[in-house]
């Protein structure tokens, strides 16, 4: 049962980085918009992440708990691409 879990986290967590990059395309495709306007994008995107992960895991805890994980590792993803591939 330990195993089956291990793999839906995974899964989540997979399908989450898919969710915050598609937020980084859409925050490029919007980058003239309002701070408001992309706020409630990322807010709609975050929803959507926790959405899917309470729909695989079924637990509210652990959809948490991957939900911070995949955004705290995509937020340092994106911050050494940014150090090491300067875009501006």
């Amino acid at each position: 049962m330990n195993g089956v879990t291990n793999v839906k986290k995974y899964c989540v967590f997979l399908f989450q980085l898919i969710i915050w990059s598609s937020y980084t395309l859409a925050e490029w495709l919007s980058m003239n918009d309002r701070f408001f306007y992309k706020s409630l994008m990322f807010l709609l995107f975050s929803y959507f992440a926790i959405y899917i992960g309470k729909l695989i895991l079924q637990s509210t805890k652990q959809t948490l708990l991957v939900t911070v994980m995949s955004l705290f590792c995509y937020a340092v993803l994106q911050i050494c691409l940014e150090v090491i591939i300067p875009i501006h």
